[in-house]
């Protein structure tokens, strides 16, 4: 996502720091709204991909699933908040899912365009593909489709999926998420003020209004 122009006062772009897993269904919910929301409010996305097994794993939080009840209630509230925001939604066949490969390669585009953050457009189209089409992202083929319909080389993001300073930042994202209080995803900070959950848009917009 490239950086809005500055505001008529001259000051910089207010920021967001998106920290989500691909095997989140709320995390692409939010996702599907977070453009707008920043371009309401003079703002830019920072796309940081996370491991939430690993996540879950270092605070003692389990994922909503596990609980039977939780799960069937969870359905039913995934389907009202996209019939809510107006986005399509179908539940992934293949869940949970192992979405580290893709992640790596959200990271490898952004590092390949020299951000340090991840490709907001290839994390929106991967997101879409997992929770609006049911589509396998844990198929290099099928990643290289995606990244090719968005004019990226595929080849040479699954490559560097492989590599170090890939798989490093990947991890560093999630111990910077840990040490700023991160429990489960989406997280979403404004300033040191962490969000968390597609549920809380309202209060990340207020905080930038406020910044």
């Amino acid at each position: 996502m490239s950086e809005p122009a500055a505001s008529p006062s001259g000051k910089a772009p207010k920021r967001i720091d998106f920290y989500f897993d691909l095997s989140s269904p709320y995390s692409y919910l939010a996702a599907t709204q977070l453009p707008p929301l920043a371009a309401r409010n003079n703002a830019i996305v920072q796309w940081k991909p996370i491991v939430l097994a690993a996540v879950f794993k270092n605070t003692g939080n389990v994922m909503p699933a596990a609980c039977a009840p939780k799960a069937t209630y969870m359905l039913a509230d995934l389907g009202r908040w996209a019939a809510h925001y107006g986005v399509p939604f179908r539940f992934n066949t293949r869940f949970p899912i192992n979405t580290i490969r893709a992640m790596r390669m959200i990271i490898a585009a952004g590092m390949e365009r020299g951000s340090e953050y991840g490709h907001a457009e290839l994390g929106q189209a991967l997101f879409h593909a997992t929770w609006a089409e049911d589509r396998d992202i844990t198929d290099d083929a099928e990643l290289r489709r995606i990244a090719q319909v968005l004019g990226l080389p595929g080849d040479a993001l699954l490559a560097a999926c492989d590599t170090q300073p890939v798989k490093d930042r990947l991890r560093a994202f999630g111990d910077e998420a840990l040490a700023r209080g991160v429990f489960g995803a989406p997280s979403l900070f404004v300033g040191d003020e962490l969000f968390w959950g597609n549920d809380r848009l309202d209060f990340v917009e207020a905080a930038l209004r406020r910044a």
